[in-house]
């Protein structure tokens, strides 16, 4: 057992099944005092899990102290990742009450391959094809979604079908992704004495590192911007996450962000920036049976007159479910662009 794990096993005795049961993805301490975890992209109550309030805050006082971090009066919010990979984060009392509130996101010691994906339902495998097509040809992508939707296990997937001669560069606020290929360079945010070396930092220092494709774990604040920049200046094929509700609304968010920072620049242009450059939005959703690819659209440009991105739709769940189901079939790569267009 890891010495973080132990760690936490220490103070948190009444959700140490939950802390190695590696199928859980989350867990999750609310303030009136019932736990809840999350697996297979559903959330389930923790039946019979009870914690004292003194031994509770006394345990994550000790977590936050061995990690370099305070949670008391004065700091009432704890963010913490765990030398795993796992994150923590905790809000004490008063801002909630009776009891704090806990969330542990688990590192995953499980990396999801397409073929996974698809025998767990989250996508069929005419998706699969399609998108194997778009990565394999270098086309700009934006993986959208809510917390939870399974963004990042779905890029993690995908990066399978970069080419190994290519050069990737990832870019995360914490180290989650895991890319399966020879030639990676990963960077992480960090609080330094001399300041924060966040997202827009590392991207503008990574284009110095002549990165092929850059992957971006969240699109947010100024990096939208210089993300964009980088999708102009012949960096096709890379791919980021964004926190949006449906497809659209991921460009929408994303001429926003990088709107942001660029206080003098007309939406419009961005818009049509990003109707230029990004060409598929994958839409990730959560659902009572797990999570699911419930969209994917592929951007034909912004039109000004309509202030409308033009668009493509290539799969919709909510349309596919009026549908015959598709059995599981064995996972072949399409032999030939034909073979691969019948499937549109």
């Amino acid at each position: 057992m890891s010495n973080d794990l132990q760690l936490l096993m220490s103070f948190m005795e009444p959700i140490r099944e939950l802390l190695l049961d590696d199928s859980i993805t989350e867990i999750m301490g609310n303030p009136d005092g019932t736990w809840w975890f999350e697996r297979s992209g559903k959330l389930l109550g923790a039946e019979g899990v009870t914690f004292e309030l003194k031994k509770l805050l006394t345990g994550l006082n000790v977590i936050a102290n061995k990690l370099g971090k305070k949670f008391d009066e004065a700091n009432l919010f704890l963010d913490a990742q765990l030398p795993d990979g796992s994150r923590l984060a905790a809000v004490n009392l008063p801002v909630v009450r009776p009891n704090p509130l806990v969330t542990i996101r688990k590192f995953s010691k499980v990396r999801y391959t397409v073929e996974d994906l698809i025998n767990n339902g989250a996508m069929t495998r005419e998706v699969a094809r399609i998108l194997q097509e778009i990565v394999e040809g270098g086309h700009t992508m934006l993986i959208s979604g809510g917390t939870g939707s399974g963004k990042t296990t779905l890029l993690n997937a995908l990066a399978d079908f970069i080419p190994s001669s290519e050069r990737i560069v990832v870019i995360e606020d914490t180290s989650e992704l895991r890319i399966n290929k020879p030639n990676v360079v990963c960077a992480e945010c960090q609080n330094t004495q001399e300041g924060r070396v966040d997202f827009d930092a590392l991207l503008r220092a990574s284009l110095r590192w002549r990165p092929d494709r850059i992957i971006l774990g969240e699109v947010r604040g100024e990096g939208a911007r210089t993300l964009l920049d980088s999708f102009n200046t012949g960096h096709a094929g890379s791919m980021a996450t964004i926190h949006a509700s449906s497809p659209l609304q991921a460009t929408g968010r994303f001429a926003e962000l990088a709107k942001r920072s660029h206080q003098q620049s007309n939406l419009h242009d961005i818009a049509a920036e990003i109707g230029e450059c990004v060409s598929y939005v994958v839409q990730c959703g959560r659902f009572a049976e797990g999570r699911k690819i419930s969209g994917l659209i592929r951007l034909k440009g912004y039109n000004r007159a309509t202030q409308y991105q033009e668009h493509e739709i290539i799969f919709d769940l909510a349309e596919k479910r009026k549908r015959a189901p598709i059995y599981p079939q064995p996972f072949k790569p399409p032999e030939s662009s034909e073979e691969l267009s019948l499937l549109r």
